[in-house]
């Protein structure tokens, strides 16, 4: 078992103030794979009081100097690729394949399109010909505190600490003390790559812990908290008194609109992106609404791509999907199950319990619910497991209202070879990101919602503007070579 006990505060691993163990469990086989620490009080303003002190130099270090340094990062990254991937396969139980391919590839993915982004501010830019004299300047807002999920950890990771430190901020990361260990790496990329001391920090912890502490803490400008809805309200309120700036990434109950006219792949491709990671994901197309004209033929579709999907541990290769976080996950997935049955869905695949051949390991079974209606427990709340529910419509009106009937507003998406009928759902689905026919919003684009989803909008150059603050300055004299620029 590996001993992670110790926190990366002003460039160095130091021991927590006082112990305070926390086991890491490799969802696989329900065994301890780590120790860490739970920071306290003192650890947290040791990390903030650091990132304040290396603010002033990091804030005035040249734009082209961050980016230099940040770009590094990446260096590390290639160098213990593996081992990354590693880390986040038996904390989360991501397959190693799946690990590999999509979890790990965040970071540089994410850098890469910052660092493209980054190109194209103007720090001191004019305010316009109407107002000659008149700047606008961008800078950094201060300390950030950064509280990331277990689901995609390294993607919240490079979405939150990649542009805060390109921005110029200072920060400090508490990562989920479900998955701890791939953001040590990381601290230990930014550590090689010449991040310099205070600039990054981390202190492991829970969220009534350390997560309320950043939350709350006078020095610290900004929060930018990736998680539940719940936990979303909780940190907004304790940042209330303080006036900091927050930004929210929280659920998802995605609806997936599926015309009659859709390609042959919609199917298919609908059931296997709400199943990737294991359903994990708050973006997850968990509603698939189909037009009634091809209903019982898509359900027989869907269920027969289930049946397709395997069940493994995390640290065997092959395209399988692995367990899910933990037991409370575990639990409250098998209890959405089974009120689905009792609410009377009707359950075509998949159901309550382990898969056949698991007798540990919290592992779920692929599961779908046909004849969902409107207003089910498991239509109107985030499961966050592997369970689909198939929705019939009868016209495009219906579709629309029964997808934006939902507190969240994350990601639909929509399954039509009409481009016309395309655009009129993209602009009727109130969510903060809407999907075509399986086609990704491209690079540099932004993930963000609204409603009860948060309003977010992080990647590219949003991501980076949220870490920024405009000043404007009167009487600004533009011949004058500015340190900023």
């Amino acid at each position: 078992m590996l001993e992670k006990r110790q926190f990366y505060i002003n460039g160095q691993w130091v021991n927590p103030a006082a112990p305070r163990d926390c086991q890491v469990i490799n969802p696989s086989n329900e065994e301890p794979c780590a120790v860490i620490s739970l920071g306290d009080q003192a650890d947290t303003d040791a990390a903030v009081a650091a990132a304040k002190a290396a603010f002033p130099a990091w804030a005035a270090t040249p734009p082209s100097e961050r980016a230099r340094l940040v770009r590094k990062i990446l260096d590390q990254y290639e160098a213990r690729l593996h081992e990354f991937a590693e880390a986040i396969s038996m904390e989360m139980g991501a397959p190693i394949d799946f690990a590999l391919s999509d979890q790990a590839p965040c970071l540089p993915w994410h850098t890469n399109n910052f660092l493209t982004a980054f190109e194209s501010i103007e720090w001191v830019r004019p305010l316009g010909p109407q107002a000659p004299g008149a700047a606008v300047v961008m800078e950094p807002i201060g300390v950030v505190g950064l509280i990331t999920p277990w689901n995609w950890p390294v993607n919240q990771i490079a979405l939150k600490a990649i542009p805060a430190m390109l921005a110029g901020c200072t920060c400090v990361l508490k990562p989920s003390e479900e998955s701890p260990l791939n953001a040590m790496l990381f601290a230990e990329f930014c550590h090689d790559a010449g991040i310099p001391a205070g600039v990054f920090n981390l202190v492991n912890g829970d969220g009534a812990g350390v997560g309320s502490q950043l939350s709350v803490h006078p020095d610290v400008e900004m929060i930018s908290f990736t998680g539940s809805t719940r936990a979303g309200r909780a940190i907004s309120k304790a940042a209330a008194d303080s006036l900091k700036r927050v930004t929210l990434e929280l659920g998802g109950k995605g609806a997936n609109v599926l015309f009659a006219d859709a390609d042959e792949k919609a199917v298919e491709r609908s059931v296997k992106r709400m199943m990737e990671n294991t359903g994990q994901s708050c973006n997850a197309p968990s509603r698939l609404l189909v037009e009634r004209s091809v209903y019982e033929q898509t359900v027989a579709k869907a269920v027969a791509v289930a049946e397709t999907i395997k069940v493994g541990p995390a640290h065997e290769k092959g395209p399988h999907i692995g367990p899910v976080v933990n037991k409370r996950q575990w639990d409250q997935i098998q209890g959405y199950i089974q009120k689905g049955i009792d609410e009377g869905a009707r359950l075509v695949t998949g159901g309550p319990g382990l898969p056949e051949g698991f007798n540990r390991g919290f592992y779920v079974k692929p599961t779908i619910f046909a004849d969902v209606k409107p207003g089910m427990t498991i239509e109107k709340e985030e499961i966050f497991g592997p369970v689909l529910c198939v929705i019939p419509f009868e016209t495009e009106e219906e579709a629309v209202k029964i997808a934006n009937d939902t507190p969240y507003g994350l990601t639909n998406y929509v399954q039509t070879m009409d481009p016309a009928k395309a655009n009129r759902m993209g602009h009727k689905l109130k969510s903060g990101m809407v999907e075509m026919n399986g086609k990704s919003r491209g690079a540099g684009s932004f993930f963000g919602g609204v409603k009860q989803s948060g309003r977010a909008r992080e990647g590219g150059i949003w991501g980076l503007e949220e870490f920024l603050e405009p000043k404007g300055i009167s009487g600004y004299d533009f011949t004058v070579k500015d340190a900023a620029e």
